[in-house]
């Protein structure tokens, strides 16, 4: 009975084998995408089981950020504004100097003549403005640039000399800007600059640039040098004045260096039996030499006058 069972149950299997082999295999149910798109075109609104009926390519895809060509990041906006900021602390602490721009003629202790020329200076570094100086003749300073560096809150000063050498400069003022009346009644800028070489050359020597401004029209360039562990001594003194103007529109009192025939601020020395006087310009020089006497009895007569 039990063989007899077995059979029977051998041959259904085969059966249902044989039946299966003819029959296709049950259909796939995919999304009724037809049925989604007759309703839409009939203007049925879809039910719920035919709005989720939809392939994996029509669902939407994520939208990407636009590239920015400005570059308007947190980071780039941040430096923009520190450049800014740098920008405009150096150029207010060099605005008290811009007296210094314009076109000027100098000559020095050893009768050496100066025409240095100051302009402002906003491209050479676009984040770091500065007054350019030029002078074709100068023999200390040929080409200068003349900032200011926030971060150590002083001055520096890169030049180039007649020897075509290059020397970096670094200080500050030691008589602060002051603008006081002048004779004349109109105000007039003075303060002193006072800027030391920051690394000495290779036999040890240094140089020291002092720009003093008189008044508006006229400064001195005073340059020291010294060698080692030595003091700094004077090497020059040069008397620049404004192209334009000159040396006697000024009363001003320069003591022992007042040209003794202008009375503006003697930069020559010339010498009448034995004494020695000062003179401001090639002009006065040759005027005193023609007539030093004249020129010295007048020159006393002011000095009583103004006693």
């Amino acid at each position: 009975m039990i063989r007899s069972f077995s059979r029977f149950a051998c041959v259904c299997w085969l059966g249902s084998m044989l039946v299966g082999c003819d029959q296709a295999p049950p259909p796939v149910s995919k999304p009724n995408v037809t049925a989604v798109a007759s309703s839409s075109e009939k203007g049925s609104p879809p039910t719920s089981n035919e709005a989720t009926a939809t392939t994996p390519s029509d669902s939407p895809k994520p939208k990407r950020k636009a590239f920015e060509l400005s570059g308007g990041t947190a980071s780039s906006s941040a430096e923009s504004a520190d450049t800014g900021e740098k920008f405009a602390s150096v150029r207010a602490a060099l605005k008290p100097l811009q007296i210094l721009i314009g076109s000027w003629n100098g000559t020095s202790r050893n009768a050496a003549l100066d025409q240095p020329g100051w302009a402002w200076d906003l491209k050479t570094d676009r984040k770091q403005p500065a007054l350019r100086l030029k002078s074709d003749k100068g023999k200390y300073i040929r080409d200068g640039r003349l900032t200011f560096l926030p971060a150590s809150q002083e001055f520096e000063f890169t030049a180039t000399d007649g020897d075509s050498k290059q020397h970096v400069f670094r200080g500050n003022f030691s008589e602060p800007v002051q603008d006081v009346p002048g004779d004349d009644k109109k105000m007039q800028r003075t303060y002193k600059l006072q800027l030391t070489e920051t690394v000495a050359d290779a036999d040890g020597e240094q140089w020291r640039m002092v720009i003093n401004q008189q008044e508006n029209n006229r400064y001195i360039l005073e340059v020291d040098r010294k060698r080692g562990t030595g003091m700094f001594n004077r090497v020059d003194t040069i008397n620049i004045q404004r192209e334009g103007t000159s040396f006697a529109l000024s009363d001003t009192d320069y003591g022992e260096k007042t040209c003794i025939v202008s009375q503006g601020l003697g930069t020559t020395a010339v010498s009448h039996k034995g004494k020695t006087y000062w003179v401001c310009c090639s002009g006065c020089k040759a005027a005193f030499e023609e007539e030093p006497d004249r020129w010295i009895a007048k020159f006393e007569e002011q000095l009583k006058m103004k006693k």
